[in-house]
Order: structure tokens, then C-alpha cells, then sequence
């Protein structure tokens, strides 16, 4: 499904196109866009490599490379074709890589949980973003004023504060700012670079593949190792791909070649310039850039965009939550609508003050932003490999390219992701750990929950009766039958749920209309509204009903029930009609089906998920729950 809308013939609109572009540089490359503050400076700074001419031309060569690798060629060119119906992001390619292997339950669950460990990372990256960047920014204080270094850390802490403060709020209010405000700084990187590069036009050469060899076969591993701070460039890249839903894939091409592209790396050029001219810039590159009376607006600026590339990284965690909850992969936990008119601006209280939490334990641990480059890029290289590894399986069993052709593709850019992957991995003892065990937590979580209900439902099918035996038998001893509906929702409607069964016993009757409700949820960002309700007639009374949404539509049960209703398909009066839960209480099986740890990690998530009747906007006084007990 594309965001993009048309014109009259079809293609885009001129105004339309110019919108959703100025948008998407706000939204799509917010992070990517701050790297200038600390790419160079990490480099430089960090590796004991001196500002010689060699040296700077090899960097800047590397960093152009890795731009266009990485992201132009990568995502903008190969692995964004590989839309999910418009939309993009590591749960869209993974549900893809998972159709194209359909029937294959080893490749499949292999295909998961690459899926779910790469969306586990994106939590890490979410913590660490956001401290990188305003970090950075509010240290061009340094450089402004010395003496004002002693503030940087409690200015970046009221920042991020007020940032994680104001997320419920919604952004709506602000969010017409985002695309002006990177609009300017984009121009003033690739402005603040070109007046070096003016004075200096032989670091054009970097462009020059060679450069970057010959910085390798000079300084061999330790060379090797300068890409785990090059790779800082790259940082955000994978953004393209997941925003691609929101905006189109041409607004993002067209932001990222006509303007984020040539102004990032204008800048990075100005800053190899300025350290040829003057090594002692080594200390901050970026901000030395500016004249001295510029200084304090660049770090205004700076803030502002390292706030919007922040928020991009919030939001993202808040949807990638609700889709994991779509999924199966989380618990149903509250979110909060904070847009009327925009569908996915949501607000997740508890991933929000999670993320808080662990952003300032960063800040207050790492401490300065040179600190925290050691912890950052391993989360974003592993998951940049597991896309690479996601698209492979999609080019080859989706779009049918030959063998050959799909090794040329998955060789290439293995060789460059597995190179910043090692480069960044002898950086774990020293910080890299962090995104890593934040990850590796997440997808205990995501995993644990999934294997959890899986044998939830394993139990509970085996003590289902099956539905056409249940049914028969009514004809031989029919109950009482009260007026209105009775909705049971369940999620195998081949059998009987456990609150009709418990309705039937203890109070001896049965509605005249009874409707086995399933929720699914397909592999697909959004169901038409058309395919949204399947309804089947049964004997005695009693409907089938499935409604279908996708891992990025909001469950709207009531809703649904409207749609139903006007078409007549099956009337229902919600004053007439009363939704039976089930509420299991799970107790321990003698011989569990998980560790023992994980066991008591899922009875702890499963007390805390949310209620169904919240999760599908059901009406609470039209809500009966039935009690039972699980072993599992």
C-alpha cells in the first residue's frame, strides 16, 4: 500500500511530491543528518590517526564509499524495492523472507528470529541516538565557550528530559517544523563545507576509491579498525527503508539525492579540509567549521536536529511496539492516540519512561559523546547484516533472480556489512555491550511472550471440544435461549471457547445469536477495508466471524461490527450484545515447556498485558470475563 497520493493521471502530484520530499528529510534523515557533529571528530580523534593529507583523503574516501554503498546503492536502490505493500522496516521484510519460504517451518522460524533480534536492536539504537546526538550538539559549548564545559552534561539532561516529557503530548504540533528546520541545517552543513572546500578544492580527490585503499594497505588492521568510527556516517541509513510507508519511495529518493546526500558530504569534505589546514581542529572539526560569532546559532541549530533525529527513533520504537503487539511477539500494552487525524502518531507511556531511563543512565555513564561513539554503530551494523541477509531471501525465492545474480547481491554487501560488524565488535568491552545486552534483552522478551502463548494454545486446544460436536449435541438437549448476541471470542474457532462452555454450566442459558469471534492478523502492513470481516453461517444459530487486520492497523472490534451492520451482512444493536472473555490464571506444568526462568518471565508479562476488551475497543459494560486455569 503506497502513502503516495495521485494525481488525475495517475503519477504524483508536483505540490504533493514537493510536500511529502520536505517531510521526509524532517522525518527520514534526522539521524543520519546529525552524524557530521562526531563522525570525523571520532575518527580523527579517536584511533591515534594524524590529519595528514594520506590520511584525511583515505577518511573522507571511506566515508564517501560507505554513503554510497550503504545507503544509496543498498537501501535506496535494492533493499527499498522490497516494499510489503508500500510499507517498509525489518517486521516488513521479515513477514516478506517469510512468505517467500512459505512451507519451510526450519527457514521460516531461522527468518524470525533474525526478524525479531534485528527489532530488538532497534531498541538499543533508540537509547543510544538520542544521547549521541544531543550530546555532540550541546558540546559545541566547548568550542563557544570553554568555560561552559562543566554545563554540557546537565543541559543535554534537561534536553532529553523535556524531549521523553513532551512524547505525550503528540508531535503534531511541531511536527510541520521538522522538514524546514533539517532543510536549513542540511544547507548550512553543505554551506559551512563548501567554504573550506573553496579554499581547498584537492579534497575532491577523496572520491577516489583508491584513497581509501591505500589508507588500508598503510595502516592494515588498525586501519581496519578506523571503519568502526566511519561507520558513524552511515548511522540512520537503514531509516530510508523504514519510513518508506509513511512517505512514498520517491520523496525519499528524491531528499536523499538531491539535497542530504551532497550536503552531508560537502560538509564531511569541509571538515577534512579544515584539519589539513589546521590539525588542531581535531578536537571538534564540525563546530571549528563555523566562524567564532556563528558559534552559539550552530549550537541552537544542532540541538534542534539532534532533538527531531530523537524523536524519529522514539516514534519508531513506539510503532515497532505496536506491530510486535500486532504480531504476537508483545504483550497488549496501552498506547495513547495523540493525533486525531494522523492513524499512526501514538504515545506508549511504558516504552517512553523505559527509554527515559535508559538514555540518562547513558548520558550520566558514558558521560561525553566521545565515550558513547564506542557503543555506538554495533547495533546499527548487525541490524544493516540481518537486512542484507532478509533481502537476500527475498531477490532470490520472490523476485526469481538466478542463482548467480543473488549472490552478487548477497556477497557484495555481506563483505561490507560483516566489515563494519568486526570493526565495531572489538568495541564491545568498551561500550558496545550496552545496545548489545539492551537487544538481547528485548528479544528475550519478544521471544519468551511468543513461545509462551504458543503453548498457551497448545493446552488449551487440546481441551477444546470440537464446535460441530458441541453444536450437534444442542439439537438433542436444547438450552434456554435468551434474547440478543453473545460474542466469544477465541482464537480456534474449530472449537468451543471456554467462556461459552462456562456461560452454559453456571447460568443455563444461551443467546439466540452466538457469534465465534476470531482476530487475525495477517503478514501484510494493512487489510482493505473490503477484506476486513469474513462471516459464515453455522447451524443452531451460531456465526463465524474473522476479522483481519495488519501488523500496522489498530484492532477496532466495535468498529468492525459497524461495517457489518450497514452492508446488513449481520446486524448487531451493542446495546443488545454482550462479549464473553475468557481470563486464564496460569499455573506451573509438572514438566514445563520452556526454562524455568523464561516460564516465570512469561507468567510475569501475562499478569501485566493489558485487557483484551481495551486492546480491541470493546465497550467494558458490554464485557463479561469467565476465570479459568492453565497449566502450561
Amino acid at each position: 500500500m503506497s502513502h503516495e497520493p495521485s494525481a488525475p493521471g495517475g503519477a504524483i502530484s508536483r505540490k504533493r511530491l514537493a510536500a511529502l520530499t520536505l517531510a521526509a528529510t524532517g522525518i527520514v534523515y534526522g539521524d543520519i543528518g546529525t552524524s557530521p557533529l562526531y563522525t570525523m571528530k571520532e575518527v580523527f580523534g579517536g584511533h591515534g590517526i594524524a590529519p595528514v593529507e594520506a590520511n584525511v583523503l583515505g577518511i573522507l574516501s571511506l566515508v564517501f564509499w560507505a554513503l554510497m554503498l550503504v545507503v544509496s546503492l543498498k537501501y535506496v536502490v535494492f533493499i527499498m524495492r522490497a516494499d510489503n505493500r508500500g510499507e517498509g522496516g525489518i517486521m516488513a521484510l521479515t513477514a516478506l523472507a517469510n512468505r517467500a519460504v512459505a512451507g519451510s517451518k526450519g527457514k521460516m522460524w531461522l527468518l524470525t528470529v533474525l526478524g525479531m533480534f534485528g527489532a530488538a536492536l532497534f531498541y538499543g539504537d533508540g537509547v543510544i541516538t538520542p544521547a549521541m546526538s544531543v550530546l555532540s550538539a550541546v558540546e559545541g559549548l566547548n568550542i563557544a565557550a570553554p568555560g561552559l564545559e562543566r554545563f554540557v552534561l546537565p543541559i543535554s539532561l534537561c534536553v532529553l528530559l523535556a524531549l521523553f516529557w513532551m512524547q505525550s503530548r503528540g508531535t503534531a504540533s511541531v511536527g510541520a517544523l521538522f522538514g524546514p528546520v533539517m532543510v536549513i541545517w542540511f544547507l548550512t552543513l553543505g554551506l559551512l563545507g563548501l567554504l573550506q572546500v573553496v579554499e581547498h578544492p584537492y579534497v575532491l580527490k577523496a572520491v577516489n576509491p583508491l584513497y581509501g585503499v591505500s589508507f588500508f594497505i598503510e595502516h592494515r588492521w588498525h586501519g581496519f579498525l578506523a571503519l568502526g568510527s566511519v561507520v558513524l556516517a552511515v548511522t540512520g541509513g537503514e531509516a530510508l527503508y523504514a519510513d518508506m510507508g509513511h512517505f512514498g519511495r520517491r520523496p525519499i529518493k528524491l531528499a536523499w539525492f538531491g539535497l542530504v546526500l551532497p550536503c552531508i558530504y560537502m560538509n564531511y569534505l569541509g571538515q577534512g579540509a579544515l584539519l589539513l589546514s589546521d590539525p588542531e581542529a581535531v578536537r571538534n572539526p564540525f563546530y571549528l567549521l563555523a566562524p567564532s560569532w556563528a558559534l552559539y546559532p550552530m549550537v541552537g541549530l544542532a540541538t534542534a536536529a539532534a532533538i527531531i533525529a530523537s524523536q524519529a527513533v522514539i516514534s519508531g520504537a513506539f510503532s515497532l511496539t505496536r506491530q510486535a503487539t500486532q504480531l504476537g511477539y508483545c504483550p497488549r500494552i496501552a498506547y495513547i492516540h495523540t493525533s486525531h487525524k494522523e492513524i499512526g502518531q501514538i504515545y506508549v507511556p511504558g516504552v517512553n519512561w523505559t527509554l527515559l531511563l535508559a538514555v540518562v543512565a547513558v548520558v550520566l555513564g558514558f558521560r561525553s559523546s566521545s565515550n558513547l561513539a564506542s557503543a555506538y554503530g554495533i547495533a546499527v551494523t548487525l541490524t544493516m547484516l540481518i537486512d542484507t541477509l532478509l533481502a537476500f531471501v527475498v531477490v532470490q525465492h520472490l523476485w526469481n533472480w538466478s542463482i548467480g545474480k543473488g549472490l552478487v547481491f548477497l556477497v557484495g554487501f555481506l563483505i561490507v556489512d560483516l566489515a563494519f560488524v568486526i570493526a565495531c565488535a572489538v568495541k564491545i568491552v568498551d561500550g558496545g555491550w550496552f545496545p548489545l545486552a539492551m537487544g538481547l534483552a528485548v528479544f528475550s522478551l519478544l521471544a519468551t511472550w511468543k513461545r509462551g502463548r504458543t503453548l498457551l494454545k497448545e493446552r488449551t486446544d487440546t481441551e477444546t471440544m470440537p464446535l460441530d460436536i458441541f453444536i450437534s449435541s444442542l439439537f438433542h438437549s436444547p438450552p434456554r435461549r435468551v434474547e440478543g448476541t453473545g460474542i466469544f471470542m477465541t482464537s480456534t474457532p474449530s472449537g468451543v471457547p471456554r467462556p461459552l462452555l462456562h456461560n452454559l454450566l453456571h447460568n443455563k442459558v444461551l443467546h439466540e445469536r452466538v457469534v465465534l469471534l476470531t482476530v487475525i492478523t495477517e503478514d501484510v502492513p494493512s487489510v482493505p477495508d473490503i477484506d476486513r470481516v469474513e462471516i459464515e453461517e453455522l447451524d443452531y444459530g451460531f456465526y463465524r466471524m474473522y476479522v483481519r487486520y495488519g501488523f500496522k492497523d489498530e484492532p477496532d472490534i466495535p468498529a468492525a461490527m459497524q461495517a457489518v451492520t450497514e452492508d446488513g451482512r449481520l446486524p448487531f444493536h451493542m446495546m443488545e450484545t454482550t462479549f464473553f472473555l475468557g481470563r486464564e490464571k496460569l499455573v506451573p506444568h509438572i514438566k514445563p515447556g520452556m526454562a524455568m526462568w523464561r516460564e516465570r518471565l512469561f507468567f510475569f508479562m501475562f499478569r501485566n498485558a493489558g485487557s483484551a476488551a481495551d486492546f480491541f475497543k470493546i465497550p467494558p459494560n458490554r464485557v463479561v470475563e469467565f476465570g479459568t486455569q492453565v497449566e502450561i
